[in-house]
Parts: C-alpha cells; sequence; structure tokens
C-alpha cells in the first residue's frame, strides 16, 4: 500500500484545491491536499502543527493579502517546525527577479502554475515523479 503524501496549498484561489484533487486522482493518488488562503491562517497552521505535517508545501506568491507568499516561505524558513519542509513556488508570474527573491527566501524550487487540466495533470505527474518517487525526505514529528 502507497503511503499518503500531505501537501500543504497555500493559495487563495477557492477552486484550485479542486483542481488538484480531481487531476491528483489518476496522477498522484497520494496526495492529500490542505488548502490555506492567506499569510495568516498559513501562519497559525505552522505555529499548531503536531505530529506529522506536510512532505510538502505549494505556495503561491501573490496571496491577495497585505503580505504574500515570500512573506511567508520567510517565516517558514525561520520557523522551527516548518524549516525543513520543502517548499515548492506555484506561481503565475515567473520574472527572473521573482524566481531569483524566491530562492533567497528559501524556495526548494520555482514553479509556474498549468493553464489547462491537462497540464495541471502533467505538473502533478512530473510533482509526483520528483517529491515522491525520486527524492528522500525528512521524516519530521512536531511537537508542540
Amino acid at each position: 500500500m502507497k503511503q499518503r503524501f500531505p501537501i500543504l496549498l497555500v493559495d487563495d484561489d477557492p477552486l484550485l484545491v479542486d483542481v488538484l484533487r480531481k487531476a491528483g486522482e489518476t496522477c498522484f493518488s497520494e496526495a492529500v491536499f490542505t488548502q490555506i488562503a492567506s499569510f495568516e491562517d498559513a501562519k497559525t497552521y505552522i505555529d499548531d502543527l503536531e505530529g506529522r505535517g506536510p512532505r510538502l508545501i505549494l505556495l503561491d506568491i501573490d496571496l491577495q493579502d497585505k503580505v504574500d507568499g515570500l512573506d511567508f516561505l520567510a517565516l517558514l524558513r525561520a520557523h522551527p517546525k516548518g524549516r525543513l519542509i520543502p517548499a515548492v513556488i506555484l506561481s503565475a508570474n515567473k520574472t527572473q527577479k521573482l524566481v531569483e527573491r524566491a530562492y533567497f527566501y528559501g524556495a526548494s524550487s520555482f514553479t509556474t502554475k498549468p493553464f489547462s487540466y491537462a497540464d495541471w495533470k502533467t505538473y502533478l505527474t512530473n510533482l509526483r515523479a520528483y517529491w515522491y518517487e525520486t527524492v528522500t525526505l525528512m521524516d519530521v514529528r512536531h511537537e508542540k
């Protein structure tokens, strides 16, 4: 039996988690997505983390908030419960300056959001191949 792979999605698009779950049924069935839409909610999620947390974070930069995804990434990298969780930027914008800022703040990788359902399936297939099948991640447990 394949092991579940919890993924935290920090993105303010309310429909995105549904697209990921549907595409994931055939392309990344082990993935279990939890969506958080704001910086404050993401901060609270990390602060309250107990037991096993997400194995991966998909992080949008533009959260339609006073602070953005890079602010959360900086907080995550300084946080004892979040610093070891790989964070993949998932952005519609990929200017070189933004890519550089993302890596400066500690992104594990930078990816662009697909536009079609077929492209999302390809994205999840690739995400699974790398983060689930190829990489060996630490088994981090969090205590309050």
